[in-house]
């Protein structure tokens, strides 16, 4: 697949499916990087394409990237395009300023990583558009 872009929907058996999306997730870095969205005609669900990690939960070590990639998914498919691009813009930030996560060889965890989003989407104005306050 020299250019990926080419395609908008690929069918496949469930096996094959998760091949294809395995070795696109390898492109980009890993699983941890990519979100992931199951689209119906009348309910969707969106979700890092890695699953749950139950084997890391709770120690602050699992990169947020593909589950808050997966909310900007979610935001683009309820037609909120700004608010996703705020966010996939704050995660580049992030990236680009070095502040990485413990999988990556810095050192983050969790919390804080995701704490670095949220200060970044705050430099850009735009946290109240991307996160509704609580």
């Amino acid at each position: 697949m020299l250019h990926p872009k080419q395609f908008d929907v690929i069918v496949t058996l469930n096996l094959y499916g998760d091949i294809l999306s395995d070795v696109a997730a390898g492109v980009v870095g890993g699983l941890g990087f990519v979100p992931s969205g199951n689209i119906g005609p009348t309910h969707s669900v969106f979700e890092p394409a890695h699953g749950s990690a139950p084997d890391i939960q709770g120690r602050d070590i699992c990169n947020p990237t593909a589950a808050i990639l997966a909310g900007a998914m979610m935001l683009r498919h309820l037609e909120m395009r700004r608010e996703a691009d705020s966010i996939e813009r704050a995660i580049s930030i992030v990236y680009s300023s070095g502040k990485l996560t413990c999988d990556l060889g810095g050192p983050l965890g969790t919390e804080a990583f995701t704490h670095e989003v949220l200060r970044a989407l705050d430099a850009g104005g735009d946290r109240k558009a991307a996160r509704p306050s609580s």
